[in-house]
């Protein structure tokens, strides 16, 4: 069990085929019944590369090599939702979306990420990697986890008034 307030260290891939994105909609807690990129914690003793090379693996069957890094997002709240995860990004050609026991793969068109149930954070993590850009995103949550600011470290920028919050 994670000592109450300390940060876990986590990675996620997002995997693209052209403007489609292999997306989960998780079955359970966090971010239940949102869609989200694949990933989980980085296991002791594995540096992030390994982990996103085998959370992808375990959780879509896909094998993947040479995932290119993107950026990291630390999430902080006063409850025991507090984060650090180095995000990742790998093209792959399409296939049918594969079983997933973590919840429902689907691939998503990039048309419709803006409207689709994902946590506040992923709607700029999309864009950032759409557009090449690398970031260090600090989203900060007040105790009901709602998203109260979440600043780009590297150029400054709020971009809390960007999002809609009542996703």
């Amino acid at each position: 069990m994670t000592p109450e307030g300390l940060k876990r260290v986590a990675v996620f891939c997002i995997i693209k085929s052209g403007d489609q994105y292999l997306l989960l909609k998780r079955a359970k807690m966090p971010n239940q019944g949102k869609f989200v990129p694949v990933g989980g914690k980085i296991d002791p003793y594995e540096s992030p590369i390994q982990a996103v090379i085998r959370e992808t693996m375990e959780e879509t069957g896909i094998t993947i090599s040479n995932p290119k890094f993107c950026g990291i997002l630390t999430e902080t709240s006063p409850v025991n939702y507090n984060w650090v995860s180095f995000i990742y990004c790998v093209e792959i050609p399409w296939q049918p979306a594969p079983y997933c026991d973590e919840g429902d793969l689907f691939w998503i068109h990039a048309d419709e990420l803006k409207d689709l149930d994902t946590p506040p954070t992923d709607w700029f993590i999309y864009q950032y990697v759409d557009e090449g850009k690398p970031f260090v995103f600090s989203a900060i949550y007040d105790a009901n986890l709602v998203m109260t600011s979440m600043v780009d470290e590297l150029s400054g920028d709020d971009l809390i008034g960007e999002i809609k919050l009542d996703k």
